[in-house]
C-alpha cells in the first residue's frame, strides 16, 4: 500500500506547471511550494505536469530541477518524478555506468516481482536501447552475482500462491547438497533455484528446509556464499517472505549509528512510497518501538527532511 498522499481533486496539469514556474522565478528557488506540489502527485500526474511545463514554457521541468535543487534534496526529487519502471530502470542503469552503488541496483532487480519486471525490462531496452539482461551481463564483474542476475531478470516466474509441496522438498535437499553437504559450494543450483522459483514457493523451501536439516535456509546462503552474490541470495530470499520486513531493515541500517547512508534513504523511501510503503512503516514500528516518520525526522533536516517525510504520508 502506498504512502503517498494525493489530494482527492488537485489541481490541473497546466495549474501545477504555473505554480512550478513561479517557484522558479526571481532570487531563489521556493523549494517548499516545489515540495508541496511534487510530493503530492502520483506518477500519470507528474507526467502530465512535466509534459504541460514542456508545451507552455519550452523547457525541461527535469533540468529546470535539476539547475534551481541541491545535495540530496536533488537527488530525491530528480528519482521521484518518473514512474515506478522508468525509475527502476534509471537506478539500475546509472549503478552500471559506475554513477550509484551497485548494491543498490541489486536491490532493485531482486526485489520485484514478475510483472514488474516485465515493465521494467521493456523500459530499459525502450530507454537505453539494450536488453537488460544483456547490459548486466556485460557490465557486472563478479562471475556467480552477474549469472545470478541475468537468470532472474530472464526467467518467468509464476506469480500465484500455490506451489507443489514435492518439488520444494527436492529443492530444499538440492541447496543442501550443493551448500552444507560437500567441500566448496556449487553455486548453478543456488542460482537455478532462486531464479525460477516463485515468493511462495521460496517460502515453502525455506520452511522445509528448516524441518529438515534443523537450521534456516538463510544461516545456509550465510555460511556458504559471499559478497554480491550472497546479497543477491538473501534480498531474494528475505523479500519472498516479507518484503516490508526486509525494507524495515534496510532503512533502520542506513540511519544506525554515527552518519545516515543518504543514498540507500533516498532510494528506498523514493522507490517504495507508491508501492508498500505502509508496510513497511508498519513492521518498522513493530521491530524498532519507534516510527519510520520520526526516525527520519531525526536524521535528516530542511527541505530534504520535508520531501522525505511527505513521501512517507502521515505519522500513525
Amino acid at each position: 500500500m502506498a504512502s503517498v498522499i494525493v489530494p482527492p481533486m488537485p489541481p490541473s496539469p497546466r495549474d501545477d506547471a504555473l505554480h512550478l514556474y513561479r517557484a522558479f522565478k526571481g532570487f531563489g528557488c521556493d523549494t517548499a511550494a516545489v515540495i508541496n506540489i511534487l510530493a503530492h502527485r502520483n506518477g500519470m500526474q507528474r507526467a502530465a505536469i512535466e509534459k504541460e511545463y514542456k508545451a507552455t514554457y519550452s523547457e525541461d521541468l527535469n533540468k529546470r530541477l535539476s539547475s534551481e535543487l541541491s545535495g540530496h534534496l536533488k537527488k530525491a526529487v530528480l528519482m521521484w518524478m518518473p514512474d515506478l519502471a522508468m525509475r527502476d530502470a534509471n537506478v539500475v542503469h546509472h549503478a552500471l555506468e559506475g554513477d550509484v552503488d551497485l548494491k543498490g541496483a541489486t536491490e532493485v532487480i531482486c526485489s520485484r516481482i514478475p510483472s514488474q519486471m516485465r515493465q521494467f525490462k521493456q523500459i530499459y531496452f525502450s530507454s537505453f536501447g539494450v536488453d537488460l539482461e544483456t547490459d548486466l551481463a556485460k557490465k557486472i564483474s563478479s562471475g556467480y552475482h552477474r549469472k545470478l542476475l541475468v537468470a532472474y531478470v530472464k526467467v518467468p516466474r509464476y506469480e500465484g500462491p500455490e506451489y507443489d509441496q514435492g518439488i520444494v522438498k527436492s529443492d530444499a535437499e538440492a541447496l543442501y547438497k550443493a551448500g552444507e553437504k560437500k567441500l566448496g559450494t556449487d553455486e548453478k543450483v543456488f542460482i537455478q533455484i532462486f531464479s525460477e522459483r516463485s515468493r511462495a514457493h521460496l517460502v515453502a523451501i525455506c520452511s522445509a528446509y528448516q524441518s529438515m536439516y534443523g537450521h534456516s535456509l538463510e544461516k545456509a546462503v550465510k555460511k556458504e556464499t559471499s559478497g554480491s552474490f550472497s546479497h543477491a541470495l538473501l534480498t531474494i530470499l528475505r523479500c519472498a517472505d516479507h518484503p516490508g520486513k526486509y525494507f524495515a531493515r534496510v532503512l533502520r541500517k542506513a540511519m544506525k549509528g554515527l552518519g545516515t547512508d543518504d543514498p540507500t534513504l533516498i532510494r528506498v523511501i523514493v522507490t517504495r512510497a507508491e508501492f508498500d510503503m505502509q508496510y513497511i512503516k508498519s513492521e518498522y514500528r513493530n521491530k524498532y518501538g519507534k516510527s519510520l516518520h520520526d526516525a527520519v525526522h531525526s536524521d535528516t533536516s530542511g527541505n530534504y527532511r520535508t520531501f522525505l517525510l511527505s513521501l512517507l504520508g502521515n505519522n500513525p
